[in-house]
């Protein structure tokens, strides 16, 4: 059966990433997010790779009324919504009292307000129809904290505790399902697209994964609906190193934040992505990880073009 997929936080990173994996498996799409010029890009790429059909509607979670036009939208296009997929985050960097306060609650207003309004309105919408599946995107800082993140630390645990709550609100719904995926380090834009009062850009710790890789956990989740999948090598080790032995990760933490979580590339404050969108910034992949499907193909090309120029020198 297809399915309609709404995809908040669409054009960048791990959203993108879930909205091509969902139309290659020929679902319709609703794609959301504030730069319409980047929905215009990624429905294309979402047409090109499959999907049935494509409708975006440029969307600010943290504007009164959007989400619910959001899902109207949706609703009146192609009848319901059987899959909500929230992805949409920013991310300020900065030691918390340095951070503008004005900085520190967008950050908060848009990373767990807005994942309490879509699910709000996507839980009402799924309670009307008796079946759907809402995927909040989580993060290993959800379950342990890190120093000059204070504003997004602070939305992934209270993310953390929403899910958990919705789960068990859920439990008399029997066609209802919420989801949280728990990513770690994740090669997407980001952490270039962050606020900065720290003075370094920041970037992924190792060991980082591809925002393909979560994309496919969203869309297990999706086929067959668990309470949450964490996607990262290290990050049970981290979450038990948190939790069992808290004295030495806090002597731990903060020289290896600013050793693997800041680069020594220096940045002007700035408030990023905080508030205005920025299209240019905006894509699956960060850079913080080698193509390898490029590298295949450079390689794949040389191969042939040496083996083609073997064969003319051999004839």
């Amino acid at each position: 059966m297809t399915r309609t997929v709404v995809v908040t936080g669409a054009t960048s990173g791990i959203g993108r990433a879930a909205a091509r994996e969902f139309a290659g498996r020929g679902d319709r799409l609703v794609l959301a997010a504030r730069a319409r010029q980047t929905l215009d890009e990624v429905r294309r790429e979402c047409a090109d790779a499959g999907a049935a059909d494509v409708r975006v509607v440029p969307t600010d979670v943290t504007e009164p009324g959007a989400l619910d036009a959001l899902a109207a939208t949706a609703v009146a296009g192609f009848g319901r919504i059987d899959v909500w997929v929230h992805t949409a985050a920013v991310m300020a960097y900065g030691r918390f009292e340095e951070i503008p306060a004005e900085v520190f609650e967008q950050v908060v207003r848009t990373d767990l307000l807005g994942s309490a309004g879509v699910a709000r309105v996507a839980l009402r919408h799924f309670k009307e129809a008796g079946a759907g599946t809402l995927i909040l995107t989580g993060s290993v800082l959800g379950h342990i904290t890190a120093p000059y993140m204070s504003g997004y630390v602070t939305s992934k645990w209270g993310l953390q505790g929403l899910a958990r709550a919705l789960q068990q609100e859920s439990r008399d719904l029997p066609g209802v399902n919420v989801c949280l995926v728990t990513p770690g380090s994740v090669d997407t834009p980001v952490y270039q697209q962050a606020a900065n009062y720290v003075g370094r850009i920041g970037r992924p710790p190792l060991p980082i994964t591809t925002p393909e890789r979560v994309a496919r956990a969203i869309a297990h989740c999706a086929d067959k609906p668990r309470r949450e999948i964490s996607v990262g090598r290290v990050n049970l080790f981290m979450r038990v190193g948190f939790t069992a032995l808290p004295a030495v990760y806090d002597v731990l933490v903060g020289p290896l934040m600013r050793l693997g979580g800041l680069t020594g590339r220096p940045v002007p404050p700035t408030e990023g992505v905080v508030f205005t969108p920025n299209p240019a910034g905006e894509a699956v992949r960060g850079g913080w990880l080698p193509d390898l499907s490029r590298v295949v193909r450079t390689v794949g090309g040389a191969t042939a073009t040496v083996g083609s120029a073997v064969r003319r020198r051999l004839s």
